[in-house]
């Protein structure tokens, strides 16, 4: 297939856009480059696509004119980030998205991937969500996902054929790293400071998933039967892979040793809820996960050990997808719309590149 991947120089996505190229398929990339001044490491496998530089509410159906398919990844991507603006969430996250879709049908694009979150079920009594239970978002962040669900299926026809996959929370390693995730948060704090660090008490429960495993999840979808994911939604992870914050902690202080335990206590974060993923096991053919938080966490402790991470690396702000828009945001690089903007603080048509208004291709 010709697939177009949105975010594909993000944390997921520098990941995802490898694996689909060695299953075979044709990929490009697109991404307006946020994140792309951090690479944690250099994959070794040399294989990456040719990336479109474009905001991606400045996509046009000329764009997308001879993919076959497009996987969506990139948003505005955790619960603290949306909260910050909204607004600007609301219009990446919800009326970009839908955009997008209109723009795949105007070029005749078939195949919509989502990625969707489990955030969407935002918090339970102790009882499993599935697919079909009520869905309670908690943050902008997670709303959003949840129109893009209701907006999307509406434009579902025999020509465009949209999945949504609502992944449990990622772990696991990438070149383009992301701190700001509860297992690998607490992973580079156990190597840094020799401390398992909870901002809560550490109560909550989260399902969580390996990168790999998600990107094994979307060459899935891409690969099936039209009529097998048409329309459908997907929890994408394991059942077994529930787990409350503090068990995640003691996984990691048991792979890395000798480290101090801190509690938080409540920081306004009420989202709790557990998750079952036996519609995907069933029905998605070839997809099972192959990871577990334990084989992710040794994983990390590998990556670690290996690039001699540092303090300053843990914090580079890069790999908190926060701390680096409110640099951008504070040096004038972006607007308050998170577009790019020049020298003189004028908005860029497209792309970060300030000197041209034609698409910058990046390889």
């Amino acid at each position: 297939m010709n697939i177009l991947v949105t975010g594909a120089e993000g944390y997921i996505g520098s990941v995802l856009a490898p694996y689909l190229i060695q299953r075979g398929h044709r990929v490009t990339g697109l991404d307006t480059g946020f994140y792309r001044e951090g690479c944690l490491f250099t994959a070794a496998d040399p294989e990456s696509p040719a990336c479109i530089n474009k905001d991606l509410r400045r996509v046009s159906a000329e764009d997308l004119v001879g993919f076959d398919a497009v996987v969506h990844l990139a948003e505005l991507s955790n619960d603290p980030l949306g909260q910050q603006n909204p607004e600007v969430t609301y219009s990446i996250n919800h009326r970009g998205t839908v955009t997008l879709a209109e723009q795949c049908i105007k070029a005749k694009v078939r195949r919509f991937v989502y990625t969707s979150s489990c955030s969407v079920y935002g918090t339970g009594a102790g009882e499993f969500k599935d697919e079909e239970s009520p869905l309670n978002p908690q943050t902008a962040y997670a709303v959003c996902k949840t129109f893009v669900e209701r907006d999307l299926s509406a434009m579902a026809s025999d020509a465009f054929s949209p999945t949504f996959l609502r992944n449990a929370t990622a772990y696991g390693a990438s070149p383009r790293m992301r701190f700001d995730l509860v297992l690998n948060n607490l992973a580079g704090f156990a190597w840094t400071a020799k401390e398992i660090r909870m901002t809560s008490d550490g109560t909550p429960w989260r399902p969580v998933v390996h990168i790999l495993d998600i990107a094994h999840a979307i060459a899935c979808t891409l690969e099936a039967p039209e009529r097998v994911i048409h329309n459908q939604i997907f929890n994408v992870g394991s059942t077994a892979e529930n787990y409350q914050v503090r068990d995640l902690a003691q996984i990691v202080a048991e792979i890395f040793p000798d480290c101090r335990l801190s509690l938080g206590s409540s920081d306004g974060d009420n989202r709790s809820y557990r998750v079952r993923f036996d519609k995907i096991d069933a029905m998605l053919p070839g997809f099972k996960c192959f990871h577990d938080a334990r084989s992710g966490a040794h994983e990390l402790l590998r990556v670690f050990q290996r690039t001699g991470m540092s303090v300053e690396t843990f914090a580079f702000r890069p790999y908190t997808r926060l701390k680096q828009l409110q640099h951008l945001l504070r040096t004038g690089q972006i607007d308050e719309q998170l577009y790019w903007t020049d020298h003189t603080g004028s908005p860029v048509l497209n792309g970060r590149d300030a000197d041209s208004q034609a698409d910058h291709v990046a390889v």
